[in-house]
């Protein structure tokens, strides 16, 4: 079973390249990177500049095992102690980044076919304010103009069950008659739509991390025979 990596690796790769005398193959192996993310990072190619962590202060490393590591360029690091998972219990529904943006559209999708349902229920459903709630229900948001509604199960906001029980019990405390009963392929067909749309972002990420690996590598190697060229020092 492979170790684990730390908690963030590039800018534990970074204190490392900084503070200590361990080979880039080393860090690279601790932190799970590639050798040549580390080669960029030291000579400065890398795209952007990660502000370093210290593996010690974090517990994922003592001294001593760093200091095993600089006297041996071929001893492996050992983790002294996994990163904990980070994991929320209170406060709103936590939505990454790249979907913050669809949050208006799930709001309005809500408000238009389920006035029914409350702002409480909205804002704890889609990890949202009651300002910004108000402010889509009274067009009076800053980008109304290009706010579309659209179904936050779609969007990946919360799941169909999810939005089923809120909608039910704001049916129920509103004295709403059930419709006529959800059709399980309906409700197939849009779980394997979500799925899909799923797949194709993940893709889409990974060919961009994929691609901005081989940019640094790229710089890096191209640094290397300019400097082969000019008759200086190998980098690094």
């Amino acid at each position: 079973m492979p170790q684990p990596t730390p908690l963030m690796p590039h800018a534990t790769a970074t204190w490392l390249v900084d503070n200590t005398s361990l080979s880039f193959s080393q860090i690279a192996q601790f932190c799970g990177l590639h050798i040549l993310e580390v080669q960029a990072m030291a000579d400065d190619l890398a795209g952007s500049k990660y502000t370093g962590r210290d593996p010690v202060h974090a517990g994922e490393l003592t001294q001593e095992e760093i200091e095993r590591g600089q006297a041996d360029p071929d001893y492996a690091l050992k983790m002294h102690k996994a990163p904990v998972e980070v994991t929320r219990t209170k406060g709103p529904r936590y939505t990454p980044v790249s979907k913050r943006q669809d949050k208006p559209d799930g709001i309005a999708w809500i408000l238009r076919n389920h006035p029914e349902i409350s702002d409480a229920q909205i804002s704890k459903l889609i990890g949202t304010t009651r300002n910004t709630i108000t402010a889509i229900r009274e067009r009076s948001h800053w980008n109304i103009q290009n706010i579309q509604p659209k179904d936050p199960v779609t969007l990946g906001l919360c799941s169909q069950r999810e939005l089923d029980a809120v909608v039910a019990k704001a049916a129920k405390k509103a004295g709403i008659e059930e419709e006529a009963p959800v059709v399980a392929d309906s409700g197939t067909d849009r779980e394997k739509l979500i799925a899909e749309l799923r797949a194709e972002r993940e893709a889409n990420e990974k060919a961009a991390a994929e691609a901005a690996q081989e940019a640094e590598a790229a710089a890096w190697l191209e640094a290397k025979r300019a400097a082969e060229a000019e008759g200086g020092d190998e980098p690094g």
